[in-house]
């Protein structure tokens, strides 16, 4: 366990976001590498797994609720001085987790082929997509006993472990990816179904490492079955912050799928093109969002100590590194778009598309570090539905108005992607504010 309840709050942040920084990156680069070999299958391979990739936002939606609640929650106790909280909340989040992954399996067979189905251009694209799915669903149901582990270890103040895990799982998938997708060396390539095996697999593995860690080396937090016989309490207290961060993802998934279905009609380049765009958008993301989840644990852990001050001062910290950092990324962005596209195709279709897309979009990055830094704060002090309905609110400002779009005869590409930058921007105003709102009511210990 680290205590985050002293020092400089500028070197804990600094400290916290490189490690998560590092292993967002090697998780993002999980898909970036399949998509990659995946480019050299065609337009239609490359559409069906980008829009089957989308599927990735509601399991991130989930664990983001089993994350969300054991960071924060544990973060309290670790601020309180109450470990043995701390160790009924990491084994109920593992119990939750085993939970969850069922379900996923389940969900995953059933119905996910249905909506990849109604989001791709045409038939080819769908059928990629489905079988790619069919694949990486264990690996799917897997993320969640390792995102409860991750998200204990955060709480405590304690990352590096979880990048280490990570870094190994990338090397396997990039090793994986070429033999299983393109058939080097085996002569035998499997294309998407390849893809997915090779992220099912590292992942697999990344959780064996993970629970050999727990079981040898961790004593903060430790697998103890004796606690995990369900208690409702400890799950109530975790939902009740976890499900609006969820949400928050659940929102995600709900505006790319509405992109997707709006621009369908354009055809499977323009798909693909937004697919590697979105996709190059999130690995960019990654700096903001490491600073947003490394300041969640530190003003959570003060939040549990009540030291107010240091809650604003992490909150302040944080949103001037992260929109400094958004800011620079944005200026790259509009000099080297089409550089970053050209890196999984050399279709000059989809790169025309995911370059414009990119250019366009860059300029609401500014605005999404803000609400990144925003979510992590209302994390924090342990009240996550201001953020919900923050993400909520752009449903009705974006996804109606993009469907309205989709239905005019004159509507260009473009156009969607402007909708997003102003939707953002409302977005960030409205988040910021909530957040000054939440600290007057919530920071009153302070007093």
């Amino acid at each position: 366990m680290k205590d985050l309840t002293q020092g400089s709050i500028g070197s804990h942040l600094a400290q916290m976001s490189i490690f998560i920084g590092v292993g967002m990156l090697v998780q993002t680069l999980y898909y970036l590498v399949d998509l990659y070999f995946v480019a050299g299958r065609g337009q239609q391979a490359l559409a069906g797994v980008s829009a089957a990739g989308n599927v990735m936002f509601i399991v991130l939606g989930l664990t983001q609720v089993l994350s969300v609640g054991t960071v924060t929650l544990i973060a309290h106790a670790v601020g309180r001085k109450e470990p043995a909280d701390a160790n009924l909340i990491f084994n109920q989040a593992l119990l939750i987790s085993s939970f969850c992954a069922v379900l996923m399996l389940i969900a995953g067979y059933t119905i996910a082929g249905s909506y990849v189905r109604a989001i791709t251009a045409d038939s080819g694209a769908a059928a990629a997509g489905q079988i790619y799915l069919n694949w990486f669903v264990p690996g799917l149901a897997l993320q969640f006993t390792m995102v409860g582990m991750a998200a204990a270890l955060r709480g405590t103040g304690i990352v590096k472990p979880t990048m280490v895990v990570q870094s190994v799982t990338l090397l396997l998938n990039t090793i994986l990816a070429p033999v299983l997708i393109a058939g080097w060396g085996t002569g035998h390539p499997l294309g998407v179904k390849g893809a997915a095996l090779a992220s099912s697999i590292s992942i697999t593995v990344g959780v064996i490492m993970l629970l050999v860690y727990f079981m040898r080396l961790e004593h903060y937090v430790r697998v103890d079955t004796a606690l995990w016989r369900p208690s409702f309490q400890t799950w109530k207290r975790m939902l009740n912050i976890g499900l609006p961060a969820g949400g928050e993802f659940i929102i995600m998934f709900l505006v790319v799928g509405v992109v997707y279905w709006c621009i369908r009609e354009f055809g499977a380049a323009a798909q693909a093109g937004f697919g590697i765009g979105t996709r190059v958008m999130q690995s960019i993301f990654l700096p903001a969002m490491a600073v947003a989840f490394a300041a969640s644990p530190i003003a959570g852990q003060n939040f549990g100590a009540r030291q107010a001050g240091r809650v604003r001062e992490t909150f302040r910290t944080a949103i001037l590194a992260g929109a400094t950092i958004m800011a620079i990324l944005t200026l790259f962005c509009q000099w080297k778009a089409p550089l970053l596209v050209r890196a999984f195709t050399n279709d000059p279709h989809v790169i025309e598309v995911g370059a414009q897309y990119l250019k366009i979009i860059s300029w609401n990055f500014v605005g999404t570090g803000i609400i990144f830094t925003c979510s992590g704060l209302f994390q924090a002090i342990g009240n996550t539905w201001p953020a919900l309905l923050s993400s909520a609110a752009r449903v009705v400002t974006f996804c109606i108005p993009a469907v309205w779009l989709s239905m005019q005869p004159w509507v260009r590409l473009e156009h969607f992607w402007f909708l997003s930058v102003a939707t953002i921007a409302l977005q960030a105003v409205f988040s910021l504010w909530l957040l000054l709102d939440q600290f007057r009511k919530r920071l009153a210990f302070a007093t």
